[in-house]
């Protein structure tokens, strides 16, 4: 996270080698321009000699990916975790159609562009599970009646989906294969789902090994040795635990390792058909481009601030000193959670996200509250023309200059249908806190690490929030890393803003509306 720019004299602040700032960002931009296109250019080269066709099983949107000439082949049927969707499994897509099978992606119901709502949520395990597995049962129709499959069939699900796609392995011994990558399951049996692959990050929490191992265990005699295959592939009991190095709950679906093991588990299994299917094939990288392009977007943030005019003389901000500081942003985050875990589950139908969304605006409106009673001047904190004008080039820059090539590249990020109406009530809550921490953390005044101290809070205040009412929001868990992300993003977009502007104020509301998007886009919606 971006460290908040420390006490500068004003005539230094104003201009200081203005001829060189501008020399230094046309270089930046120059290169990030460069290098987004370099990226651009490898992610697209990935696709080549692929066919990629959009789709739908009844309300279902899903994504086809096939060889461009090819006869008929196995289906894998591709299953994403709790808040993804067809886009974050696109690696596992392109490297099995580039194997020359038809892989086939899609969005769960409350996920993506997937209109149909989730039944149950969190506060009824059993109905979304039943919802997740229907899910599956229409688009296993759908790829069974593709004329150019072969009719064999093979189940891969990532996350919350490695549940789903093992029961309903369980349940229909027809399916040929399964995968289950970070799995955590109900339920197995020794011999279904059949021919089952584990694969787990290794740096994934020790409780998705311990069930890897527990899944493998049923087809060996002892102990589990990741690489090892256990059990018969004739009898369809075969089973294996692949450790893929230095990959987490979301790199495991990036690393070379998890790719090459699910072809070649898939290549085992079904075998390779003379002139029909090539052995083996290419593993795209798209790790490393996607960082390229990311960062070469966030770069070129840089020089695009600096365009923004002047707004405040001197620069705008409370610029509390330390003990001041502790107090606004860490009294907050313990009475925060405190005030919400009586609150009843499920205000909005956006699973998880309402709750952060809500969690934001009380913390936002305490602070501010206590800046006030503070006499802390917040005159500044009134937009005008020229505010709202720099805070919607910000975010015009943070939600589409960097979300499209998310929607495209790696998760969905337009939200679309009801996720649009969800868009202003979390709006009411994210732009509180992002208006209060602004605030609190800039001013010529403002001391060296104020910003990231604040975000430190606000984690911590959501792991409070987590231990106290762990059922209810332990998906949070997942979600903290990203929201770390996203703070070092677009804090810098917002250290960057304040420098030009010398007010805290446009990063405030395009930072709030960023978030805001981000979590109408992503979050599931549910079915109370």
């Amino acid at each position: 996270m971006p460290d908040a720019v420390a006490t500068i004299p004003e005539d230094q602040f104003v201009a200081s080698g203005p001829r060189s700032r501008t020399v230094w960002r046309l270089i930046v931009a120059v290169a990030a321009v460069l290098g987004a296109a370099i990226a651009l250019w490898n992610l697209q080269a990935a696709t080549d000699g692929l066919s990629i066709q959009a789709d739908h099983a009844g309300p279902i949107p899903l994504t086809v990916f096939r060889p461009a000439a090819a006869g008929r082949a196995p289906v894998v049927v591709i299953a994403h975790g709790f808040a993804g969707s067809r886009q974050l499994m696109q690696p596992f897509a392109l490297t099995l159609a580039h194997a020359g099978y038809i892989a086939v992606t899609f969005d769960f119901p409350g996920h993506g562009r997937n209109p149909t709502r989730l039944n149950g949520g969190i506060s009824d395990d059993k109905a979304a599970a039943a919802c997740l597995l229907d899910a599956i049962d229409q688009v296993v129709a759908y790829a069974r009646a593709r004329p150019d499959g072969d009719g064999r069939l093979a189940l891969l699900g990532h996350s919350m989906a490695s549940d789903t796609v093992v029961q309903y392995g369980r349940t229909h011994p027809d399916i040929d294969a399964t995968i289950a990558v970070s799995a955590f399951v109900r339920g197995a049996d020794p011999g279904l789902p059949r021919d089952l692959l584990v694969i787990v990050g290794a740096l994934e929490p020790a409780f998705l090994h311990r069930e890897g191992e527990r899944l493998v265990a049923m087809a060996s005699d002892g102990a589990v040795e990741p690489g090892i295959t256990y059990g018969d592939r004739q009898a369809g009991t075969a089973r294996r635990l692949v450790i893929a190095p230095g990959a987490e709950h979301v790199g495991v679906l990036y690393s070379a390792d998890s790719l090459t093991a699910a072809r070649d588990w898939l290549d085992g299994i079904f075998g390779q058909q003379a002139g029909d299917r090539p052995a083996g094939g290419p593993v795209p990288s798209r790790g490393p481009w996607l960082a390229l392009l990311f960062s070469a977007l966030v770069a070129l943030g840089w020089p695009l601030a600096g365009m923004l005019p002047v707004l405040a003389a001197p620069p705008a901000g409370a610029g509390l000193p330390w003990r001041r500081l502790w107090l606004v942003a860490g009294l907050p985050a313990i009475v925060t959670p405190l005030l919400l875990r009586p609150l009843p589950p499920d205000l909005l139908p956006l699973l998880l996200g309402d709750y952060l969304a809500l969690h934001l605006g009380v913390y936002g409106l305490l602070m501010l509250a206590m800046l006030a009673w503070l006499r802390v001047p917040l005159a500044g904190l009134r937009p005008s023309r020229a505010v709202l004008a720099a805070a919607c080039a910000i975010a015009g820059w943070g939600v589409l200059g960097i979300g499209l090539p998310i929607d495209a590249y790696f998760t969905s990020f337009m939200p679309t249908g009801e996720r649009l109406l969800m868009l202003p009530l979390v709006l009411a809550g994210t732009l509180p806190w992002f208006i209060a921490d602004e605030w609190l953390t800039r001013g010529a005044a403002a001391p060296r690490g104020a910003y990231v101290v604040t975000k430190l809070c606000l984690l911590l205040s959501l792991a409070l929030a987590i231990a106290l009412n762990l059922h209810r929001l332990f998906f949070l868990i997942i979600i903290l890393p990203v929201i770390m992300v996203f703070f070092t993003v677009y804090g810098l977009f917002s250290t960057w803003s304040w420098r030009a502007t010398r007010t805290p104020l446009p990063a405030a509301l395009a930072n709030a509306l960023s978030l805001a998007w981000a979590i109408a886009a992503t979050f599931p919606m549910i079915a109370h």
